[in-house]
């Protein structure tokens, strides 16, 4: 290894009940290529997560829907039937089998959706008016983008059913083979909605103080918890990200809450979205790591950092403490063997944003490997 190599990038670490060979982690990536309308994962997923799967390494699927109305995306995946668990199943085979780990990350989108996708009024903490009139803010249909349905307020007895649906998609999770399970809290989702007053305005036990503001997240977690275990849970935020019209009067109180209350949990992880990303653009180029810096002071488990890092300052925010991993979100769109390229000082192959989001093999799965790094025939051969 060279003098330059990332060393701290590339040492092993302890994630909640799994032990990772190295740091460099691929996050949710809403690449939309899961079959429609019934949103089980295609070959083409198979394919491309196999790629991305390395040695020790984890990969946190993209947002997958808990229940036929919680899509947020057309062609995003579920976990709520026996057929997406299936081909979910062999997913997780072809990771396990290049020694990788597998977080499925699940998701609701609340009011962040159209009728078109959920067939049911979308629902969300409360009801915003001015939600509906943000241009910002749209939706990925069969029929192209369009402005999110209106939703309305969940029943103080509707939530209990919601919950039910995350502890289900937990006992879905273990049969299809994951090592664990990501809580979505984040990029103005069901979750996030209850967590921000700017979205939140009851005025039950799940609004106004930050204590019954997180309650909606803390009890999604105490549920997947009995399932999979504590450690085996994480839980994603997105501290300072005004994406899908989100807003906090005071987000550096509420988020120190939540972490807090998570440390008492004791779940695998936090995973935070640094300020300089929202949504998926880069709104703070070369700004610090300062939103894990942050919450590390109350939350003293495992964090993964995410947003706008390059090599250097994701092995930088690991030496420092700032971050026990990073995640590689954009980058790893584009170089399936990322780890391999950052521990060997390789170049990386820019990534086309015009592919991300739905369409077929190009832009997804067409990116090769790099040319010396050894096949497992090669490598099969040499043994």
């Amino acid at each position: 290894m060279s003098k330059t190599s990332p060393t701290h990038l590339f040492t092993p670490i302890e994630l909640g009940a799994v032990t990772l060979k190295h740091r460099v982690v691929m996050p949710a990536l809403s690449r939309l290529r899961a079959h429609w309308p019934n949103a089980v994962p295609s070959d083409l997923m198979l394919e491309y997560y196999a790629q991305r799967a390395s040695d020790g390494g984890l990969i946190i699927t993209e947002s997958t829907a808990i229940a036929p109305e919680a899509r947020a995306y057309h062609a995003a995946p579920g976990i709520w039937s026996d057929e997406q668990v299936a081909a979910w199943k062999r997913i997780t085979d072809a990771v396990h089998a290049k020694g990788g780990f597998m977080f499925v990350q699940l998701g609701h989108a609340g009011r962040a959706t159209s009728e078109a996708l959920s067939g049911v009024q979308p629902v969300s903490a409360s009801v915003d008016p001015d939600f509906l009139g943000n241009p910002n803010v749209v939706v990925t249909t069969p029929e192209g983008l369009v402005p999110p349905s209106a939703h309305r307020a969940l029943e103080a007895d509707e939530i209990p059913q919601i919950i039910e649906q995350y502890k289900t998609a937990a006992h879905n999770a273990l049969r299809a083979g994951f090592d664990g399970v990501e809580i979505f809290s984040a990029q103005g989702h069901l979750v996030e909605q209850f967590l921000q007053n700017g979205s939140n305005k009851r005025t039950d036990r799940y609004g106004g103080s930050l204590e019954n503001r997180a309650r909606f997240l803390l009890e999604i977690v105490d549920a997947t918890a009995s399932v999979v275990g504590r450690d085996r849970v994480g839980v994603r935020i997105s501290p300072s990200s005004t994406f899908n019209g989100m807003g906090d009067s005071d987000p550096q109180a509420l988020f120190s809450h939540v972490a807090q209350q998570l440390d008492h949990v004791g779940i695998a992880y936090l995973h935070i979205i640094e300020p300089r990303i929202s949504g998926a653009d880069t709104v703070a180029e070369g700004q610090d790591a300062i939103a894990a810096k942050d919450l590390g002071r109350v939350f003293h488990g495992t964090i993964i950092a995410a947003g706008g890092f390059t090599p250097q300052t994701a092995e930088e925010a690991v030496a420092e403490g700032l971050a026990n991993l990073v995640a590689f979100g954009r980058h790893f769109t584009s170089n399936p063997d990322l780890p391999f390229r950052i521990e060997h000082d390789l170049p990386l192959t820019p990534y086309d944003r015009n592919t991300f989001y739905g369409g077929g093999a190009q832009g997804y799965v067409d990116f090769p490997a790099f040319h010396h790094e050894p096949t497992p025939e090669a490598i099969s051969q040499a043994a």
